[in-house]
Parts: structure tokens; sequence; C-alpha cells
């Protein structure tokens, strides 16, 4: 069994991130390793901000990590809200405020085209190593479907007719920007 801390409290991204790498490996978070501070996202790119995070849990608990960062990327809105995406309705981090607020921002534009990208960075082994994975789509005019978190009920993968809420953790998990920069992560450390 192999145990990979992963630089986040978010219970979802942990466990999405367990489902994607199967059987043989257990995700521990930072408060299963007792760290209860917020790392900060001051960093300018998803790069920097995934890294920020990994190098802090390496040195000061010792653990090998890996962290991501994820931004949401708006053609018509300059490629807003990408690395401010948890944030864009303000500081609280409420999916339903961020929802609405860029739903209100894609009012009348054209273009909804929009794409999720992942940073896996990982602070293993003395190394540093960054690895992406993008998922391409559009901004659904309005929330569909339960399922998921974030901006999951807005965002309709390319190819399909239904939001990553509608499409459930099955086929997200095969699809997604996570599960694009997952599967890189997870060839990486089993060496296929």
């Amino acid at each position: 069994m192999h145990t990979l801390v992963f630089a986040t409290n978010n219970a979802h991204k942990a466990r999405e991130v367990e489902q994607i790498l199967g059987p043989g490996f257990e995700i521990k978070t930072l408060k299963d390793i007792g760290c209860h501070e917020e790392i900060e996202e001051t960093e300018p790119t998803l790069e920097e901000n995934a890294l920020l995070k990994a190098r802090y849990v390496k040195e000061k608990y010792g653990y090998d990590c890996f962290s991501e960062d994820t931004g949401l990327e708006v053609d018509a809105l300059g490629g807003a809200p990408g690395v401010h995406t948890a944030r864009y309705a303000g500081d609280a981090k409420s999916p339903e405020a961020n929802i609405a607020l860029l739903l209100k921002n894609l009012e009348g534009k054209n273009s909804r085209r929009a794409r999720f990208r992942t940073i896996i960075a990982l602070a293993f082994d003395g190394e540093e190593i960054l690895l992406e994975g993008i998922c391409e789509g559009r901004i659904a005019l309005e929330k569909q479907g339960n399922g998921g978190f974030g901006y999951d009920p807005v965002f309709i993968p390319e190819g399909y007719d239904q939001s990553f809420a509608e499409l459930g953790d099955a086929v997200k998990n095969k699809i997604s920007h996570r599960a694009i920069a997952t599967e890189k992560f997870k060839k990486m450390l089993t060496g296929g």
C-alpha cells in the first residue's frame, strides 16, 4: 500500500484522487498528518501555488507530498476566474456564489468556451515535478445536476451534453482535468 500525503483539506478532492489512483494507494490529507493551518495560495499561477503547498508540507512536516491547484479558465472572461477559481466571489469560497457570479459575468457573451486546468506538484525524494491535466468544455446557461462539487453543475466537458454534476463520478473520474493529471501521476508512481 502506497501512502501519499495530499496537501489539501478538501475531502472531495482527496476521495476523487484516491478513486482515480485505485487500489494500492491511500491518501492522507493535511488533517490526517496534524496540519491544521491554512496554507495560503499567494502565488500568481496555478503552478506556483501547487508547488508552494507541496513545499510547505515537505519542509514543515517532512513528508513527501503532492498538491494540486485547479483553475477554471473561461475564454470570454479573459481566462478568469483562473488562479482565483475557489475565491471568485470572495474569500468565503462559496460554490453557489462563485457559480452565480460566473453566470452573471457571462450574460450576453457569445462564447461560453472554457477549460479546467489542474496542476499537480510533487515534492518527492528531493525532487519537484509538475504534471498538468486539461479538460476542455463550455459553461452551461444555468446549473444542471446535483452531483460533484464546485463548478461541476455548470461545466459541460467537450463531447458531452451533460455537466460534470450530471455525469457522475464514474465518468468524471475518467475524463476530468484532475483525472488526466492524476493518471500521469499514477504512471510516474508505478513506472507504467
